[in-house]
């Protein structure tokens, strides 16, 4: 008898084969937990050249875009750090040899991963960075830095048919994020990643990135094994050594930040956010050899139940791109989610033969998500971003007034400011405990 709990309601099944049915459960921090007999979302990576499947090396870890709300995810690893060593498993090695990473949560993935030989003080080195997180880190917040990016931005919206041939005022961005770089100085040592890797820390490390000149949404990817790269409809994926710039490609959020040139097939191509046209979020690390897959997520997978009050004016300039954002960040994860349910379903009611025969291969995915909307959260602390930086959102309808939370959902992404990721890390950090005992039973802890 299998128990399948969603949104608080509960229902059995029935099991009558040796092989376990698939388990979905939902509650205390959005969360899916599909069992030993579930399948890959999409299609599964060719068979030959695919990294070895050992009870180690096939965990992987799966981190979300979202900016600043990716503060969330640094919650959530730092629960598991304390069960982790609550029960013992340091001396099993690193939890997840394979890490593929989004956005923001590819900067988590690439520090995890340049510190593979010790998780628990990775997670300790990620977690001083974002509890102490300061805006000026990431982007440009100064008066005179403002002026030249977001301010001229708007001008050349409002004027642009004055100023559309001096080129010298066409700005590549809304922000200037060349503090970013700096901080990706401190926090990421790339050239760490072949050593951990031939000392069998890690097994691979996949950073995605969407590019602007060709419409393909690319999986840089560095390894251990020899793993052949592999091609979909509209995504393909590059063995590459990988470096900063590929971490900033990936989280040049869309407008926000500005592109970023990468080399791709002897030619150069300029790249955005990796959360840009990302059909299968949870692909890298399936083609990359991961069996078992935690995923954590930036953004709720399911509202509750029941209508939420909402505006009746007329959306502005920060709801809409608040909404565009939260579409490209957000919306992917919850559909290769579905399609895992239904995909798992569907094997689950195959004769033994045939699942064997199926080119899909069985997964074990936790997918870890908040239990709060973070657009509310943010909606608390938009007082909190430096006065340059509100002046500017304001303008294009993002308010600290309290009630107004229109702008909230664009200031989320922007919020790296103590006191709001703080309080996301709290959420990551108690959905996760109230999870405990499924986390453990995840991982065989």
């Amino acid at each position: 008898m299998t128990t399948t709990s969603i949104a608080g309601t509960t229902a059995t099944s029935t099991n009558t084969s040796t092989t376990t049915e698939p388990v979905a459960a939902f509650g205390g921090g959005d969360s899916l937990r599909t069992g030993p007999a579930v399948a890959q979302p999409l299609a599964a990576p060719e068979k030959t050249g695919s990294a070895s499947a050992t009870p180690m090396s096939s965990t992987g870890l799966v981190l979300m875009g979202g900016g600043a709300r990716a503060a969330y995810q640094v919650g959530v690893l730092e629960a598991l750090a304390d069960i982790y060593r609550d029960r013992g498993a340091a001396a099993c090695g690193n939890p997840f040899p394979i890490i593929a990473g989004t956005s923001a949560g590819a900067i988590n993935g690439a520090a995890l991963a340049c510190r593979a030989d010790d998780f628990v003080a990775a997670v300790g080195v990620l977690r001083e960075v974002w509890a102490n997180f300061r805006a000026e880190q990431v982007y440009r917040a100064d008066s005179f830095g403002v002026m030249r990016t977001g301010a001229r931005w708007l001008s050349m919206l409002s004027l642009g048919w004055v100023i559309a041939r001096w080129r010298r005022a066409r700005p590549r961005s809304f922000l200037d994020n060349t503090p970013l770089a700096a901080l990706l100085q401190q926090l990421v040592d790339l050239d760490r990643l072949q050593p951990l890797m031939a000392q069998g820390h890690l097994q691979a490390l996949a950073v995605t990135a969407s590019s602007y000149s060709s419409g393909q949404h690319v999986t840089f990817y560095q390894s251990r094994a020899d793993i052949r790269p592999w091609t979909r409809t509209q995504r393909l994926a590059v063995r590459d050594q990988l470096t900063r710039e590929h971490l900033l490609a990936s989280s040049a959020i869309p407008f926000v930040f500005p592109a970023v040139p990468l080399g791709l097939s002897g030619a150069t191509e300029y790249f955005g956010d990796g959360s840009m046209r990302q059909a299968a979020p949870i692909s890298p690390a399936v083609h990359l050899g991961a069996r078992r897959i935690l995923v954590i997520g930036a953004g709720r997978l399911h509202e509750p139940p029941g209508r939420r009050l909402v505006s009746q004016d007329y959306p502005n300039l920060a709801q809409i791109a608040g909404h565009a954002l939260s579409n490209i960040f957000l919306d992917a994860l919850a559909v290769d989610v579905e399609r895992l349910q239904r995909i798992n379903h569907t094997l689950a009611l195959m004769p033994p033969e045939l699942r064997e025969r199926s080119s899909l291969r069985p997964l074990d995915v936790l997918v870890i998500a908040p239990s709060q909307r973070l657009d509310d959260i943010a909606g608390r602390h938009v007082g909190a971003l430096p006065v340059p930086i509100r002046a500017m959102l304001r303008a294009l309808g993002v308010t600290s007034v309290p009630g107004d939370t229109r702008g909230a959902a664009l200031a989320s992404y922007l919020l790296f400011e103590a006191d709001y990721t703080r309080e996301l890390m709290a959420l990551g950090r108690d959905d996760t405990l109230a999870r405990r005992e499924e986390v453990e039973r995840f991982f065989g802890w």
